[in-house]
């Protein structure tokens, strides 16, 4: 199980990378419910190894700590008790040298046991932590953006991102036939639960947007009093824009009349042709109804996604996150993993700038509430019709 073996080495190297250039008193921070201290996300992400592969399964492991499992579990309630989720930003300990021990001590023994021949269930396992790092990968980089996006210094730091892979110059619509599409994942390698089963669905004639909404394009929406006009918001979202005082996407700020934002470079000014992004399903929905458009639903963006380049920023969709037909959720503990958050959170398909290299594909279901706004996101306008 040598590649294994070697791909579970370099996972776990890419999340300490990601951290490289955090001082200590950066790692306990959490300025909202929905950001996560980055040592915890280091800790929780050896914890589900520990907990799922190594306790079970490995006959004399001795685990690091026995209180590891009330800090480091995060939602799995098949676990026992947990701290409250806002909470993690309290705990001055573990501290971060000690989480990194810990990350060294599940590591040594899950590379003993990738050096042999781990069973079939083993590597299963195996194969769902490092796809589950992955995803707190992606978290862990936009959450290191919004503790020091938020602080009043808007420092500097190194982020680990892929280079795009759409530079945003295709301009122009994809025309769509109606008919029968097939939705979903199909083959033999890893996905997510939420990717299956494998389905027909029918679609209307549609048109969909070869590039992203540009910054340019969206501060014509604000300049056009976007934020105020109520004819364009779903009800819920113009009462999250007046109780929170939105008037931008997150990290833009008027400096001299001009459009800045934060970035790991600190705070510059906005590059017009960029793809927005920083933006909620509620602010993506607003400004498609500017436009006499619309966001495609998850079926559309799949059908057509071939046909356009993808992968700068996480798109909204018009749907809601749901089970597929004939969905079963697993047994124990990995049934909590995406079933039971199958309510009250809108979809998101394609991948961002700091999703991990090779971690997306065309059949993959991001998730999130309507109002947040800290993931690398973005819109692509669709139409019904031909």
């Amino acid at each position: 199980m040598l590649q294994l073996k070697d791909k579970y080495q370099s996972v776990r190297s890419r999340s300490e990378q990601i951290c490289t250039s955090l001082e200590t008193e950066d790692y306990v921070v959490q300025p909202v419910v929905d950001v996560s201290p980055p040592k915890w996300h280091l800790g929780h992400t050896s914890w589900f190894f520990e907990t799922f592969i190594l306790i079970p399964f490995v006959k004399d492991y001795k685990p690091y700590n026995t209180s590891y499992p009330f800090v480091f579990n995060s939602y799995y309630e098949s676990f026992g008790k947990k701290i409250i989720r806002t909470d993690r930003g309290n705990l001055s300990r573990p501290t971060v040298e000690d989480i990194y021990s810990y990350r060294h001590h599940v590591d040594t023994a899950m590379t003993q046991l990738l050096s042999d021949t781990p069973s079939a269930e083993i590597q299963t396992l195996t194969i769902l932590g490092l796809n589950h790092e992955e995803q707190h990968q992606e978290l862990l980089a936009t959450d290191i953006k919004y503790i020091l996006g938020h602080n009043p210094l808007f420092p500097p730091y190194e982020e680990l991102v892929n280079q795009p892979i759409n530079d945003n110059s295709e301009m122009g619509v994809i025309h769509v036939e109606e008919g029968m599409y097939n939705i979903g994942y199909k083959g033999n390698k890893f996905c997510f639960d939420n990717e299956l089963n494998n389905h027909d669905v029918f679609l209307a004639a549609f048109t969909i947007s070869k590039a992203l909404v540009t910054n340019q394009q969206y501060i014509e929406f604000i300049e056009d009093n976007g934020y105020q006009r109520h004819e364009l918001w779903h009800a819920e979202g113009l009462d999250w824009v007046k109780n929170n005082l939105i008037s931008a996407p997150l990290y833009w700020h008027q400096i001299n009349n001009n459009w800045h934002y934060y970035s790991s470079r600190g705070i510059r000014k906005i590059e017009l042709n960029e793809p927005v992004t920083h933006i909620s399903y509620y602010e993506a929905a607003a400004y498609a109804a500017w436009k006499g458009m619309r966001l495609p639903t998850e079926f559309e963006w799949e059908a057509a996604s071939p046909r356009f380049q993808w992968g700068q920023r996480w798109e909204w969709t018009n749907s809601a996150y749901l089970p597929y037909p004939g969905y079963v959720r697993e047994a124990g503990a990995i049934g909590e993993y995406n079933g039971k958050f199958m309510v009250n959170q809108m979809v998101l398909r394609g991948a961002s700038i700091v999703t991990p290299p090779g971690h997306s594909r065309s059949t993959y279901r991001n998730f999130f509430h309507p109002h947040l706004q800290w993931q690398y996101t973005g819109i692509r306008l669709a139409q019904s019709g031909e």
